[in-house]
């Protein structure tokens, strides 16, 4: 099925699994995604509690599109541990007519053997990214992907990518993936920052148990247990 689309991915599309009721498709919002699919804007943002499926949906999706589950580009890297689920095998993504095909995939979990291999196989602008802090290595990275994509387009994913990003430097990531959206490239991002989760313009996916919907910023769960906290600490016992 071809969809005329501005997006390299429109739509995330699946089906139920039979006779499998194991990991991960017992999982709500990887059930409700091989039933009903799920579309996805210029910038889609994922939130939710740990182990309701946020990682693996952005893992598979990525997969799906050609990309290493341990991160990188579309060109094949060999994987250290293979861990990921056979997800991106039950999944179909529908993409625009004449949209690039390239992308990039960057995660939290292995962000430390990424950099090792870019190190080991360095390309045209990939620097000494152990020399670096996490953060600074985090956006050294970014910012050259991002190079690279605005001048060809593509899919950028990311999976946590506020893990050793500090405070403002959140703030510059969400403001960084908001103003690339009129340059070509889509993005789908996992977090739980609800500083990344206010990025200009995103469509906010909220993730549980049960599986997903749509939600503004305000009803996030998230900005709501960081409201009670930064209120009053003691809520939760720290006293």
């Amino acid at each position: 099925m071809t969809v005329i689309s501005s997006l390299p991915v429109r739509e995330v599309v699946g089906a139920p699994v039979e006779n499998d009721g194991g990991w991960p498709f017992t999982m709500g919002p990887v059930a409700q995604v091989l039933r009903d699919g799920m579309r996805l804007s210029e910038l889609t943002v994922l939130v939710g509690e740990n182990g309701v499926g946020k990682s693996t949906l952005i893992e598979a999706i990525a997969m799906a599109y050609g990309l290493s589950a341990e991160g990188g580009s579309t060109n094949w890297r060999p994987s250290e541990r293979p861990t990921e689920s056979r997800l991106h095998e039950h999944l179909a993504l529908i993409r625009g007519i004449g949209r690039s095909k390239w992308g990039y995939f960057l995660r939290a979990e292995t962000m430390n053997g990424l950099l090792t291999y870019l190190e080991q196989h360095p390309g045209g602008s990939d620097g000494i990214y152990h020399e670096r802090s996490h953060g600074q290595a985090f956006n050294e990275l970014l910012e050259t992907k991002l190079v690279f994509l605005r001048r060809r387009g593509g899919l950028l994913v990311l999976d946590e990518p506020e893990a050793g990003l500090s405070f403002l430097s959140q703030i510059k990531l969400a403001n960084q993936l908001s103003a690339v959206r009129d340059d070509g490239i889509q993005i789908l991002m996992a977090t739980h920052s609800p500083i990344l989760a206010a990025a200009p313009g995103a469509q906010l996916i909220e993730l549980d148990e049960h599986g997903f919907q749509s939600r503004e910023w305000r009803e996030l769960m998230t900005v709501a247990l960081y409201r009670r906290f930064l209120a009053d600490p003691g809520y939760f016992g720290l006293e």
